[in-house]
């Protein structure tokens, strides 16, 4: 009776710890990545991730920024590991003595948000489109967490959870912080279930996610692909100093950039459609496909098929549901 007792009260006490106590004096793994700190203006940095699938560099394969104001500062997005979060975290305190204010996250893909609880341990207010509580809770979500606590241990691990937004943006608003002005631009369902760019005002700089990869193919997924290139089509960059995509470095010539995301969903798209209509296999589409304008692109070896195919079968669905 006596030990019943103690595991009782130890069962208490677990519930009524808040989930930010419990995890407040959790280290997280060192990590060997290179993570440089990239100027863009006089108040706004990023670090650039490696081109590569979800598992390599020890998860850093995406971006993120941060802009200094004299009020705090802005994160776009958080890496894909606590332990890299940590990293960023560092590095930001190494060129400023201002506090984390908010994080804005541009999608909920695991490579952008897993680093999210440094952040919130640090009392940010946590920003995210429109879907991202859906995702949070869902079936795929833990799937996924599982699998990366697997491939990607020991930087996500047990004491790895997922983040709940402070503030879901569901239009396009904006907000001020010291002397920027930041416009959060709600882009809807195009690389992922819910898309948010930022563009950061004197300096007119824009933060694009997943919308935008830059020198290698994008990840595709259960995109909407119909949607994205709607997306990119319709993206304003006129002004524009320079744009920071949710993959790849960053550039003064956005256009440019833009051109070749648009080029490669709007190959996919005539290609793998065209097969559809034709009732033609996809191993047959695949194959006949001239890929050599992107052949030599990083992660092309390892996405190309799988993204090829996920636009056939969504092709096959836009076509039933004429």
């Amino acid at each position: 009776m006596h030990i019943c007792n103690r595991w009782l009260i130890l069962i208490m006490l677990v519930i009524a710890t808040p989930l930010s106590a419990t995890t407040k004096n959790i280290t997280y793994a060192p990590t060997s990545v290179d993570m440089q700190i990239n100027r863009v203006t006089e108040h706004i940095y990023y670090v650039k991730g490696e081109a590569g699938i979800a598992t390599d560099n020890e998860g850093f394969i995406s971006n993120a920024g941060f802009v200094i104001t004299k009020k705090g500062v802005v994160v776009f997005d958080a890496l894909g590991t606590p332990s890299l979060a940590n990293d960023l975290i560092k590095k930001i305190k190494s060129v400023t003595s201002q506090p984390i204010k908010k994080v804005v996250v541009s999608h909920f893909h695991a490579d952008h948000i897993y680093g999210l609880q440094a952040f919130e341990k640090l009392g940010a207010e946590i920003i995210a489109p429109l879907g991202a509580q859906k995702y949070i809770q869902s079936e795929a979500a833990a799937s996924r967490l599982n699998e990366r606590r697997n491939s990607l241990a020991p930087w996500v691990n047990k004491n790895t959870h997922l983040v709940l937004p402070d503030t879901t943006v569901e239009k396009s608003t904006t907000f001020t912080l010291g002397e920027k002005t930041f416009t959060l631009n709600f882009m809807g369902k195009a690389h992922s279930d819910g898309d948010l760019t930022m563009l950061v005002k004197p300096d007119n700089v824009l933060f694009s996610g997943d919308i935008i990869f830059r020198k290698r193919i994008p990840f595709v997924g259960n995109a909407d692909s119909k949607k994205w290139l709607e997306t990119l089509t319709q993206l304003e960059t006129n002004g524009l100093t320079a744009l920071i995509p949710g993959h790849g470095p960053a550039t003064d010539k956005p256009d440019k950039v833009i051109s070749l995301t648009r080029r490669y969903l709007a190959y996919l798209r005539k290609v793998m459609g065209a097969g559809v209509n034709e009732f033609t296999p996809f191993s047959e589409v695949y194959d006949n496909a001239d890929w050599s304008e992107f052949k030599n692109l990083p992660a092309f070896d390892a996405g190309n098929r799988i993204n090829a195919y996920q636009v056939y079968l969504s092709m096959e669905a836009e076509l039933l549901a004429e």
